[in-house]
């Protein structure tokens, strides 16, 4: 059975695929020692029609864009295959930033700008496909960061803007003050994580024709790793019975392909580094869950049937 990784149109001249990889574990897995490692996530990646690849500078302690970007370097051709996400405002507490004397969000002008300028250093690039803002910050000016956005896009390091962990009024607060759409909201989402479900996030996503971006999808390996987990132990059964109907390798390609079945069409970003896992979890797209199979998992989830 092929896999069918298709298409998000998020913008005119934007379109990302339907899932994505995501860097956050570059620096820590066990299972990439190297270049030579990171290169064949790519190529796997770009063989299935994963094309989207999302990035933040602080992953790895300011080290994943770096580790990520030499290995890029071997292999350039690869990057106009590929849609670059990256994100900027955390400020942590680490070697790598020795100012920083406590863990904060900076979404002033100057520092936007000065992060970008590093992750295209880092990635060796000349261009961010997509930046983020990472998570909300209370001190931000809408204007200010408007300004910035509007800086980078005429310098043409960045090409479109997109928040994450914003919930609807920041979203719509930041929204209304730039001449161009937001093109994203990427928010923690899984069958062990409803929030955004019920919260008004997808609503707005789906009101405003915002295609969001998922991180955590598998719930962070909860559903496999966790045995004292009550949630996940109460949904393995269930997951176990769709990946036996829907005749697939495991469980994580159902609870991928419950996430596709949002109307809002969501992105789920995949943060394995075995490349055998990023094809294992492409079968999620060939997956059409039955409504009353999809509800199945979500009452399972909730721990109580729909009212």
């Amino acid at each position: 059975m092929s896999a069918l990784v298709t298409r998000r149109q998020l913008a005119e001249n934007l379109s990302f695929s339907s899932l994505a990889w995501g860097a956050w574990r570059l620096r820590t897995s066990p299972d990439v020692s190297g270049t030579n490692d990171i290169v064949r996530i790519m190529e796997t990646a770009l063989d299935l029609g994963i094309t989207t690849f999302d990035h933040a500078d602080i992953y790895g302690n300011y080290g994943c864009e770096d580790y990520f970007g030499e290995a890029l370097a071997t292999v350039p051709h690869l990057r106009n295959q590929m849609e670059i996400v990256t994100k900027c405002d955390i400020a942590l507490v680490c070697d790598a930033r020795p100012d920083n004397r406590i863990n904060h969000y900076n979404t002033t002008k100057p520092h936007i700008i000065k992060s970008v300028e590093t992750s295209l250093a880092n990635l060796r690039i000349d261009h961010i496909d997509t930046l983020l803002i990472h998570r909300p910050d209370p001190l931000m000016l809408a204007d200010e960061v408007a300004d910035a956005f509007n800086s980078l896009q005429q310098a043409g390091k960045v090409r479109y803007f997109g928040v994450s962990n914003f919930k609807p009024s920041q979203f719509n607060l930041l929204q209304s003050r730039l001449d161009q759409p937001l093109v994203t909201n990427q928010v923690e989402c899984s069958v062990l994580e409803l929030g955004p479900v019920f919260d008004g996030t997808f609503d707005l996503m789906q009101q405003n024709r915002v295609t969001p971006m998922i991180w955590s999808p598998l719930g962070g390996a909860r559903l496999f790793k966790d045995k004292d987990d009550a949630v996940a132990a109460h949904l393995r059964p269930i997951l176990e019975e769709m990946r036996v109907k829907y005749d697939v390798a495991g469980i994580a390609e159902i609870a991928i392909a419950w996430l596709l079945a949002l109307p809002c069409q969501p992105i789920p970003v995949l943060g394995t580094m075995k490349p055998e896992r990023i094809q294992a979890a492409t079968q999620a797209c060939n997956i059409t869950l039955d409504r009353q199979d999809w509800f199945a998992i979500l009452v399972a989830a909730q721990g109580h049937p729909v009212p």
